[in-house]
C-alpha cells in the first residue's frame, strides 16, 4: 500500500493541474518530453539528488516523523553518499514553513571566519587575495549547529534516530551512482586533492576514487556521527572533533582557533519575498544570494512573458539582460548584515526595479556592467526538499561549496571542510571584505512560493552563480509558460556567465558569456548573437533541481527531480 513512487521511467508527463492557478497557458515547448515523469504521492514527499538518502528521508516520514526530522536524516545521509557536495564540514540554509502556526521560518546556519583572519596577514603574506583551496580558505562549518536549531525548534526525534540509517551505511557502505562516480574521479584527478594524505585516506579507498556501482564506506564519519548521536552539536563545537580540527589546523598553518568553535553560532533570520504574477516567492536575505532571483523578477515582471513563450529570443534577452542588472548588485551590496549596511527593502522594491528597468535595451546586449568573481562558477552543492502529512515544508541547501570543499579531511574525522572562506574579499572598500567573526557571502540559496498565505511550491537549483539563474527559468517555466514541476527543472537552460579576472570584478566589456545545454534552439541562440550576446559551447548548467508542488484543489503532492543528476523525488 505505501508504494515508494520513483522517477526512474520514461514516459510522456501527465497533463497535471497547472501549479499555480489557471492562469498559464501550455505552450508547445511545455509539452516536449522530459526524461522522468512527475511523481505523485497524498501523505508525504521528499527529493533529494541521491535515491537512497531519499528514501532514509521517507522512512522517516513513514515512522512519524515530520519533515523537519526527514530533512535532518536526508541531509545526514547525503553528507556520506555524495560527500564532494556536502557534509558536516560545510554550512546549511533551510525555509521551514510550519503547518502549526501557519509562519515561514529562514535558518542561516553557516560558518564565520576565524578570529585570527585578518587582511592585514594577508597582506604580510603578500596574498592579494585569498586562496580557492587549503587552510587559509576556512571558515567554521555551520552544518551541525543548524541541524541542532531545526530539531529543537520544530523537530519530533531524536538525533541520534536521525543519524542511525547514515552510521549504518558509513560503516557497510553504500554503491556509487554514475554523477557522482563523475564527480568523484575529477576530484582524483585533482592534484591538489590527490596529494593530502588524509584525503586520500578517506576519499580515495585503494588509492583511487569508487567506480560505478562500486560500495564506498567511511567508518571514520561514522565514529564523528556517533559522537554527535550521543552529544549533540556540542560534541562537534566543544568536544573532541572541535579540538582535533583546531590540532589539524595549528599543524596546516590555519588559523582555527577553539573559541572560533566555542562561540559559533546559527541565526533565525526574516525571509524577504516579492509577488510574481500574484505569487510570493520567498528567500534568505544577505550573505546569501537569494535576492537576487527577487530582483530579476521585479525586472521581467514588467514584460508579457507568456505571450513571447518559451522558444523566443524576446525572453531570453530579457532575461540575460535582468541577471546583469542583478548580479552588479550583488557584486557591490551583498553581505554579512551584522557588519554592514545591506539596503535589501530597496533592492527589492518594486520602484528601483522600475528604474532599473529602463536600462534594459530589447535590442542589444548590455557589456558595462559588473561580472562577478569567477570563484562563483563552483557548484558542489546538495538541495532537498520534504513536505509531509500535516503541511510542514522543509526547503534545505547543505555544501562544501567546491568540490570537497578545502580539499582537506582532519585527521580521522571522515569529512572535508569546506572553503567557504574563499569568497571574502581583501579590499578595503568591499562590502564583503574579509573581517574576524564575518559571515563570506554566500551562494547557496534554498526558495519557497507561497499562494494565498499557504505554500504552494518548494524547491531549489544547485550550480553557483546558476543558483538565481536556474531559480527564475523555473519559476517562469511554469508560472508563465505553463510547464509542470519535472519540464520545469529538466527544460534546457541558459547560464550567463561573468568575465572577471581571478583578482578582482572588473566591468565586462564583452557582456560575458552565455552557455546554453543541449537542446537549446538554435534559432533562439543566433538571435541573441546577432543581439550582441556572446555565445558559448554547450554544457551543463547547474543541476540538483529539485521540487515539489503542493495541489490543494486535489489533495496531491507533484514531485520533480531534474536528470542532470542521480536524484529523484519519493512519495507514499
Amino acid at each position: 500500500m505505501d508504494k515508494l513512487l520513483f522517477l526512474c521511467i520514461l514516459s510522456l508527463p501527465l497533463v497535471l493541474a497547472l501549479p499555480f492557478g489557471e492562469a498559464a497557458e501550455r505552450h508547445p515547448r511545455s509539452a516536449f518530453r522530459t526524461g522522468r515523469s512527475v511523481v505523485l504521492a497524498t501523505h508525504g514527499m521528499v527529493a533529494t539528488t541521491h535515491p537512497l538518502a531519499a528514501q532514509i528521508g521517507l522512512e522517516v516520514l513513514k515512522r512519524g516523523g515530520n519533515a523537519i526530522d526527514a530533512a535532518i536524516a536526508t541531509n545526514a545521509a547525503m553528507g556520506l553518499l555524495e560527500p564532494m557536495s556536502c557534509g558536516i564540514g560545510g554550512d546549511l540554509h533551510a525555509l521551514v514553513w510550519n503547518a502549526k502556526d501557519g509562519k515561514l521560518y529562514g535558518l542561516n546556519a553557516s560558518g564565520r571566519a576565524p578570529y585570527r583572519a585578518t587582511r592585514k596577514l594577508f597582506a604580510e603574506r603578500g596574498l592579494k587575495e585569498i586562496p580557492q583551496y587549503g587552510p587559509l580558505s576556512w571558515s567554521v562549518p555551520g552544518c551541525v549547529d543548524g541541524w541542532d536549531e531545526l530539531l529543537r525548534r520544530f523537530g519530533s526525534m531524536k538525533l541520534a534516530e536521525l543519524l542511525a540509517p547514515s552510521i549504518q551505511y558509513a560503516e557497510d557502505g553504500a554503491a556509487v551512482p554514475e554523477t557522482i562516480a563523475r564527480s568523484w574521479a575529477r576530484a582524483e584527478a585533482d592534484g591538489r586533492l590527490a596529494l593530502t594524505p588524509d584525503f586520500q585516506k578517506t576519499y580515495l579507498p585503494g588509492g583511487r576514487a569508487p567506480k560505478v556501482g562500486e560500495r564506498f564506506a567511511n567508518p571514520n564519519l561514522a565514529k564523528s556521527y556517533r559522537a554527535i548521536a550521543k552529544g549533540g552539536r556540542d560534541a562537534f563545537y566543544r568536544g573532541r572533533i572541535a579540538k582535533e580540527i583546531v590540532a589539524f589546523s595549528a599543524k596546516n598553518g590555519g588559523l582555527f582557533e577553539l573559541r572560533d568553535f566555542e562561540e559559533h553560532t546559527s541565526t533565525w533570520v526574516n525571509p524577504v519575498s516579492t509577488n510574481y504574477r500574484g505569487h510570493d516567492v520567498w528567500q534568505l536575505p544577505p550573505p546569501t544570494q537569494g535576492i537576487a532571483v527577487l530582483q530579476m523578477l521585479n525586472l521581467l515582471e514588467g514584460y508579457d512573458l507568456k505571450k513571447m513563450g518559451p522558444d523566443s529570443a524576446d525572453w531570453w534577452h530579457l532575461f540575460l539582460e535582468a541577471k546583469k542588472l542583478a548580479y552588479a548588485d550583488r557584486a557591490r551590496h551583498y553581505a554579512d548584515p551584522e557588519f554592514v549596511k545591506v539596503p535589501v527593502a530597496e533592492l527589492i522594491s518594486l520602484p528601483y526595479a522600475r528604474e532599473r528597468r529602463k536600462l534594459i535595451d530589447p535590442a542589444h546586449a548590455r557589456t558595462d556592467l559588473e561580472a562577478g568573481d569567477p570563484k562563483l562558477s563552483h557548484s558542489d552543492t546538495i538541495y532537498l526538499c520534504v513536505v509531509d502529512k500535516d503541511g510542514n515544508c522543509v526547503s534545505l541547501i547543505q555544501s562544501n561549496y567546491a568540490g570537497f570543499g578545502s580539499g582537506m579531511v582532519p585527521g580521522d574525522l571522515g569529512f572535508a571542510l569546506q572553503n567557504r572562506g574563499t569568497l571574502f574579499a581583501l579590499d578595503d572598500k568591499h562590502a564583503n571584505r574579509l573581517e574576524p567573526h564575518k559571515r563570506p557571502f554566500h551562494t547557496i540559496i534554498p526558495g519557497m512560493v507561497t499562494k494565498d498565505g499557504k505554500p504552494s511550491f518548494v524547491f531549489g537549483v544547485m550550480g553557483g552563480d546558476m543558483q538565481p539563474q536556474g531559480q527564475v527559468q523555473v519559476l517562469v517555466n511554469m508560472i508563465d509558460f505553463g510547464m509542470d514541476v519535472q519540464q520545469a527543472g529538466e527544460a534546457p537552460r541558459l547560464e550567463h556567465r561573468g568575465s572577471a579576472t581571478p583578482t578582482g570584478i572588473p566591468a565586462a566589456k564583452d557582456g560575458g558569456l552565455v552557455v546554453p545545454e543541449e537542446g537549446f534552439p538554435t534559432k533562439v541562440l543566433d538571435e541573441l548573437r546577432r543581439r550582441g550576446h556572446r555565445i558559448g559551447p554547450a554544457q551543463q548548467n547547474g543541476g540538483g533541481y529539485q521540487g515539489i508542488l503542493i495541489d490543494r484543489k486535489n489533495g496531491v503532492l507533484q514531485g520533480g527531480s531534474e536528470a542532470r543528476r542521480d536524484g529523484c523525488a519519493v512519495g507514499y
